[in-house]
C-alpha cells in the first residue's frame, strides 16, 4: 500500500506557530510531530511506501523524515515550486499505483488508512473520501420568508453535515485527463465526478478527527494528546 502526504502548504492560519516551522512538523504532546504521528499510522497499518509532496521549508521536512527508514517505511519526494492545490501534485507522480491513499498532513485522526483504502479498491471507486459528521449549530432565530412574509421560524437551530476529512483514496487513471504541472484542486475533481455520473465513495467515519487548521486547533490537540495516545499511537503510546 502506498500513500501520499500533502505537507507543501505554508500554514498561514496556524501563525505563529509556522514561522519557522512547516506544519506537519509543529509538535504535539512536546514529543512527536503530527507527521511522526502520520508515518507510525501508516507503518502500523501495512503501507510500505509514501510520497511526501513538500513545497513550504520542504528542506525541514526532508531532513526530518530522511528516507522513512525509522517507520520501516521508504520515503520519496515530490517538490511543489508553486501552489498546485490538493490533488495538482499528483499529476507529476509518474510512478503511483492504481490505487492509492492521499491525505493531507495536517490531521490527528484514528481512522484505519488501511481499511479505507481496501474498501476503495473492493467497490472499484475512482475516488473514495472519508467523511465526518460535523454539526453546525446558529447562534439566532432563523426565518423563512416568501412574499414578504415569515412563513417558518427556528430558533438557534442546528444542523448536521458530512465533511471530507482531507483522507482520500484515488484511482491512477482518475488523473489522465487533467495537464500536468496545473492546479488542480480537490473540489474541481469532486466536481469532474459528479458530472460524469461517477459519484465518489463515501467513506463514513464516527472516530477522532482534527483538522490542525488554527491556533485553537493546535491548543485542543495537545490537550487532548495525552487521553488519544493509545489509540493514535498504539503499542508506542
Amino acid at each position: 500500500m502506498h500513500a501520499v502526504i500533502l505537507a507543501g502548504g505554508k500554514g498561514v492560519r496556524l501563525r505563529p506557530y509556522t514561522t519557522t516551522l512547516p506544519k506537519p512538523l509543529v509538535p504535539i504532546g512536546d514529543q512527536y510531530s503530527i507527521l511522526e504521528i502520520v508515518l507510525h499510522q501508516l507503518a502500523a497499518q501495512g503501507f510500505a511506501s509514501v510520497t511526501l509532496a513538500i513545497g513550504h521549508l520542504g528542506h525541514l521536512i526532508r531532513s526530518y523524515v530522511g528516507d522513512g527508514e525509522r517507520w520501516g517505511l521508504r520515503v520519496d519526494y515530490a517538490p511543489e515550486d508553486s501552489p498546485l492545490g490538493t490533488i495538482g501534485p499528483l499529476l507529476a507522480m509518474r510512478e503511483l499505483p492504481d490505487d492509492f491513499l492521499v491525505m493531507n498532513g495536517d490531521i490527528l485522526t484514528d481512522l484505519r488508512y488501511g481499511e479505507l483504502l481496501a474498501t476503495h479498491r473492493a467497490a472499484g471507486a475512482h475516488l473514495s473520501v472519508a467523511t465526518y459528521r460535523r454539526e453546525v449549530k446558529i447562534d439566532f432565530g432563523v426565518l423563512t420568508t416568501t412574499a414578504g412574509r415569515i412563513t417558518e421560524f427556528a430558533e438557534k437551530p442546528s444542523f448536521d453535515y458530512r465533511v471530507s476529512m482531507g483522507v482520500y483514496a484515488l484511482n491512477r487513471a482518475v488523473l489522465d485527463r487533467y495537464t500536468p504541472g496545473l492546479p488542480l484542486g480537490f473540489d474541481e475533481l469532486v466536481l469532474d465526478q459528479l458530472a460524469a455520473g461517477q459519484g465518489p465513495l463515501d467513506f463514513a467515519f464516527e472516530g477522532y478527527w482534527l483538522d490542525i487548521g488554527r491556533p485553537d486547533d493546535y491548543d485542543r490537540a495537545n490537550a487532548e494528546f495525552d487521553a488519544l495516545r493509545p489509540a493514535l499511537l498504539g503499542s508506542r503510546g
